[in-house]
């Protein structure tokens, strides 16, 4: 069986990229200290708007959706879920407000990760809901003529508990020293969780609340205020070539955690870029206008009025209204879509519209 050793891991782990990276995650969480003091008007309202981000992105991850209205209205309690895909949002939502109001208090233990586990098919009756797998699983991949073909095997059923009980003892040795920095243990547990696959369902978006859960234990609450699900989801392609990079000979104790690792550095760094920009930007004399001219000229793709609104928290409906229509008056901005489906997008410079 394999033997979980994170000390060996960690000194491994011990290379100029990883180091680099960590090293640029420190830093940022640094400056977010002096948001929460100079801005927690802001803080939270991006928190609300974190949330229902990473819930949409973490299912939409596993082919789970819903409409933004109806995600909306279930992260708000508006409405009940109408569907297993919404009964699946439902229970996400439901572990994602337990972490983000009890992580300090919230031990990582294999029966609180079955409870977690148990939480997330809370709005449905499945079986499996709080317990290990029974069965073998395979993670397999479709090949370019169609056919499945075997990608990576986890730790086998019978090994399951013992293995997710070795991890979580690990993590608790390595985690309060002082020698390694504590969200590096985290991003190995992660990754191990991931490979050891211990559910019949549900291993991804479990993976994904226990990244947050452990790095908010670390001091790393980025996650709070933009949604590390949501970067993950747009970096779905580097996500899957990190992991299998990683996983090689993972089940002889010899796996390389680096390119797992060092994806999940970027991915926090790259939320934490985010937070800057959102907190000087919200934070700066500049007019609506300004704000959302800003707003688009870094904008790829479309945006609807409600995620504008969103990204741009202190900002009226009024205002977004205002400043949209001068937008697209001026050529600057076009609107695609109708209705609920209505959007907008920027008009590069000289683009016909």
């Amino acid at each position: 069986m394999l033997q979980f050793e994170y000390g060996k891991v960690l000194q491994r782990l011990m290379m100029p990229g990883v180091v680099s990276a960590i090293g640029d995650v420190r830093e940022h969480r640094g400056r977010q200290e002096l948001y929460k003091s100079l801005q927690p008007a802001v803080l939270d309202r991006l928190c609300e708007v974190a949330k229902i981000q990473g819930t949409g992105a973490s299912n939409r991850i596993e082919n789970i959706s819903t409409s933004e209205v109806r995600l909306r209205e279930l992260m708000e309690r508006k409405v009940k879920p109408a569907n297993r895909d919404e009964r699946e949002i439902a229970g996400y939502r439901y572990v994602l407000d337990t972490i983000h109001e009890s992580h300090d208090s919230i031990p990582i233990t294999p029966g609180v990760i079955l409870q977690l586990h148990r939480d997330l098919y809370r709005f449905q009756d499945v079986s499996f809901a709080g317990r290990w797998k029974d069965s073998d699983n395979t993670i397999a991949e479709r090949t370019e003529d169609g056919s499945m073909v075997a990608r990576f095997v986890p730790t086998s059923a019978a090994a399951t508990p013992s293995a997710v009980e070795r991890i979580c003892d690990e993590y608790a040795r390595w985690s309060k020293g002082a020698t390694y920095d504590p969200l590096l243990v985290s991003l190995i547990f992660v990754f191990d969780f991931v490979s050891i696959h211990p559910f019949a369902d549900g291993n991804g978006r479990m993976s994904r609340l226990l990244m947050l859960l452990l790095s908010y234990r670390s001091g790393y609450d980025v996650g709070k205020y933009v949604s590390i699900e949501a970067e993950i989801e747009r970096t779905k392609t580097t996500y899957y070539e990190a992991l299998a990079a990683s996983s090689p000979r993972w089940a002889q104790g010899e796996s390389d955690y680096a390119p797992f690792v060092t994806y999940l550095l970027g991915v926090m760094t790259a939320c934490y870029r985010d937070l800057d920009e959102r907190v000087s930007l919200l934070s700066s004399s500049a007019k609506g206008e300004d704000v959302l001219r800003a707003y688009f000229a870094g904008l790829t793709g479309t945006v609807t009025k409600r995620q504008i609104m969103d990204d741009n928290p202190t900002l009226s409906r009024r205002t977004v209204e205002r400043v949209l229509q001068r937008l697209q008056a001026e050529g600057a901005v076009k609107k695609v879509g109708a209705a609920r489906a209505t959007a907008y997008q920027r008009i590069d410079q000289g683009e016909v519209s």
